[in-house]
């Protein structure tokens, strides 16, 4: 099972408690599964606003069950950010 990195940013970090942590999962879907599972609460909440990155690439509107990911990957969670 493919080891990755789940980085939080702005509000997902605030409510995950930490920058990023490690998750085995073979799909983005299962990935954010493990995420809920680990912060129940307040990120679940954040999670439904987010936008994600699959090693640097834009998830879109694609189904999170179809998104595969590589060992040693990373997921980043992005909230929607204030002004830019």
């Amino acid at each position: 099972m493919p080891k990755v990195t789940v980085r939080y940013w702005a509000a997902a970090k605030a409510a995950a408690g930490v920058a990023e942590e490690p998750y085995d999962a073979v799909t983005l879907a299962e990935a954010l599964d493990g995420v809920r599972e680990r912060h129940p609460g307040e990120l679940e909440r954040v999670l439904r606003r987010c936008s994600f990155l699959v090693d640097g690439d834009p998830v879109g509107t694609r189904g999170h069950e179809t998104v595969r990911l590589a060992d040693g990957g990373t997921v980043e969670v992005l909230p929607p950010f204030a002004g830019g």
